[in-house]
């Protein structure tokens, strides 16, 4: 690929999703936008690049960043973070809150939004129907396999029995194992596409749990305190954001409080 052509191809990346992709990226974003090539039969990436750049319907940017997002994830990823939302969920239960509103930021195929879903379920029990949770994406691709909620027997690797039996049906196609999400648990989950460094967001509510792991590390520290810093807004003080094991506000100026490594609260002001 021809070395101008590339660095439009990243230019066009950043600006459209805050993704930072160094030099180093070049083979990566080669094959991957060759996927989109083969499908429009269009054999030269300069040729692609005037196609991309003078698309008017806005439809060729959503496709391109669908094969240039990096989507990876797991049921229960990162586990102890898990077990620190059912405890927050029990609580405040207990305590009588009768609406609880949890947002997975980069929901990706829906591991993560479905996985919060499961332990809220597990932790409020018949209460759970006050819970709800927006789980966002840029990619469209991502989104349309959160939303229809199938995934094969590989990505259940680690997810207990007793689990798989609780949430999920297990069926065959085509010689294939899969695994449906349950429809109590997938009503709980409204997926919606949302460019994380385009703030501000204008969601309907504000959030008492935010999950926004293992994205901000594709964004250079500009888009990433834009984010955090709208993050903090959207969140009920006393709200809790939970970032990647990978991932840390000690560089960005912010008044979240460190509760532990990788979560963080907004202070109750007084």
């Amino acid at each position: 690929m021809d070395r101008h052509v590339f660095d439009t191809f990243r230019s066009i990346v950043y600006e459209h999703s805050g993704i930072y992709l160094n030099e180093t990226k070049e083979a990566m974003i080669t094959a991957r936008i060759a996927k989109r090539m083969r499908v429009l039969g269009i054999n030269d990436y300069q040729h692609y690049l005037q196609f991309l750049l003078h698309d008017q319907t806005g439809d060729e940017i959503v496709k391109f960043l669908d094969v240039i997002a990096t989507n990876v994830t797991s049921f229960f990823r990162e586990p102890e973070h898990f077990d620190v939302l059912g405890d927050l969920i029990s609580q405040w239960i207990m305590n009588g809150r009768d609406r609880i509103r949890i947002w997975s930021a980069a929901s990706s195929t829906g591991q993560e939004p479905y996985s919060i879903a499961m332990t809220a379920i597990l932790a409020a029990g018949s209460r759970a129907q006050s819970i709800r949770i927006l789980a966002t994406d840029i990619s469209t691709k991502a989104l349309n396999i959160a939303k229809a909620g199938v995934y094969s027997s590989l990505l259940l690797e680690g997810v207990p029995n007793s689990v798989r039996s609780q949430f999920f049906i297990k069926k065959k196609s085509n010689n294939e194992v899969l695994y449906q999400i349950k429809d109590f648990v997938r009503k709980m989950v409204l997926f919606k596409r949302l460019n994380l460094s385009k703030p501000p967001f204008f969601l309907q509510t504000h959030i008492d749990i935010i999950f926004c792991r293992n994205v901000m590390i594709y964004f250079d520290n500009i888009v990433r305190t834009r984010l955090i810093n709208e993050l903090y807004r959207l969140l009920n003080p006393g709200g809790y954001l939970f970032v990647g094991h990978a991932e840390s506000l000690a560089c960005i100026k912010t008044d979240f409080t460190c509760l532990k490594p990788s979560i963080y609260q907004k202070p109750i002001i007084s």
